[in-house]
């Protein structure tokens, strides 16, 4: 059984209508580039990629552009968001129309099996531990032999937070539900390599958000 949408403060995921089915999410504008340049030097060459959480949309039309080599399978839980990626995917042919999927659920993976790529942004604070921890040990289930898994998005130094807003931000996710906030990248980093995967060197990016690559043997 899926679980029930979560009460998230208005702030935690941001998405205004624009014409048509397109929705706008102002963060996905002023973060994909830098995040477009630091996934490139993991991007495989070829094969099949798996958007987790694509949101509007923004994201993964522009990673289509950029890496055309990849045939790109974005994913929601929401049906507005689904649309959405639609809209802003149109007239890119290496990108799949949007399908449902609650990746914190146990054993999607095996209804997307052999994926090159497997990449997701601000998903993990916004869940459960048992949520993350089901997302990022399906993920690796998902990959093919040397598959690449991108994770980017504010995390926790060990127990510290990065800055005082992102303090804040976290008290407010946790003030309407106790269950969800930021992880440690080191506690992320461990459930990967603990399911086999080894991890890059870790990538900070703007906003103090950083990004998490591994690799599957």
């Amino acid at each position: 059984m899926n679980n029930p949408p979560r009460k998230l403060p208005k702030t935690a995921s941001v998405a205004i209508p624009q014409a048509g089915a397109k929705l706008h999410a102002p963060s996905a504008a002023r973060n994909v580039e830098p995040i477009l340049r630091a996934i490139t030097p993991y991007v495989p060459a070829s094969g099949r990629a798996l958007e987790i959480a694509s949101g509007t949309g923004e994201h993964v039309a522009r990673y289509a552009a950029a890496f055309p080599q990849l045939q790109w399978q974005p994913t929601d839980i929401e049906p507005a968001r689904l649309a959405s990626i639609d809209a802003w995917g149109e007239g890119l042919s290496n990108l799949l129309p949007a399908k449902p999927l609650d990746a914190s659920q146990p054993g999607w993976a095996a209804a997307w099996p052999k994926q090159d790529l497997i990449l997701f942004s601000n998903l993990l604070h916004l869940i459960s531990d048992a949520e993350a921890i089901m997302v990022l040990e399906e993920a690796t289930l998902a990959l093919v032999s040397g598959g690449v898994f991108i994770i980017y998005g504010p995390f926790l130094r060990g127990d510290k937070f990065a800055s005082e807003g992102d303090h804040r931000f976290h008290e407010s996710l946790h003030g309407q539900d106790p269950d969800i906030g930021y992880k440690s990248y080191q506690w992320v980093q461990g459930i990967v390599s603990s399911a086999g995967l080894g991890c890059a060197p870790l990538i900070e990016l703007p906003a103090n958000n950083l990004l998490l690559v591994a690799r599957k043997p």
